[in-house]
């Protein structure tokens, strides 16, 4: 059986459980303490030198960082990634998307908002997030425009990777009425067939 090192209430770390639970895989979930230092350890850094979660054990001594590398290597032949080589190029490019123009602005607010202080120092941060994380929207808002999903109209892993914290950006204080299409489309990933909310989302 597989295990995931993660923490419950983290956007990266739900992909991986959200993947898992709706291809029907068994897994061990194994909660790290993260706030305590707990990906810092000499286990967990053996796993991953980067000391970041989420991690999937595949079998003793083998590790898998980075939760859409983890995400690519659970879909791999299934229907969450598509068969045909420009769609798998597609999905990829919706997953670099997500990790690069949306996660880092939009997830990092999230942070800020619900487990930092209201006088800590990195509220200062927040007004350019939240103008990065609405550009990455009003990306995600025009392509769905006339999508169902984010590639072929099929739902696959680039949405999973895209939901965790897209349908979570409210709580980093984003507004989302612009963006009707994208709030659509959460509807449709929230009636997959094996989906779970978030940890705290329920």
């Amino acid at each position: 059986m597989k295990r995931v090192f993660g923490v419950a209430i983290s956007g990266n770390c739900y992909k991986v459980r959200l993947a898992l639970e709706q291809l029907r895989l068994p897994y061990e979930w194994v909660e790290v303490d993260m706030m305590n230092d707990g990906t810092h350890t000499p286990e967990f850094l053996a796993m991953n030198p980067n000391a970041k979660v989420p991690v999937l054990e595949i079998e003793p001594g083998k590790w898998l960082p980075e939760s859409d590398a983890i995400l690519y290597y659970l879909a791999e032949g299934t229907a969450l990634l598509p068969a045909e080589r420009f769609a798998r190029a597609q999905v990829l490019q919706w997953m670099f998307f997500e990790q690069y123009s949306h996660e880092p602005y939009i997830a990092v607010a999230r942070f800020i908002v619900k487990f930092l202080e209201p006088t800590h120092p990195r509220r200062a941060e927040l007004p350019r997030l939240r103008e990065r994380g609405h550009q990455a929207l009003a990306v995600m808002e025009s392509h769905l425009g006339t999508r169902t999903f984010f590639v072929g109209n099929r739902y696959s892993i680039a949405d999973i990777a895209l939901y965790a914290y897209t349908h979570a950006a409210p709580e980093a204080g984003f507004d989302m009425t612009p963006y009707p299409a994208v709030r659509s489309w959460l509807k449709r990933v929230e009636a997959s067939p094996g989906f779970v909310p978030m940890a705290g989302t329920a």
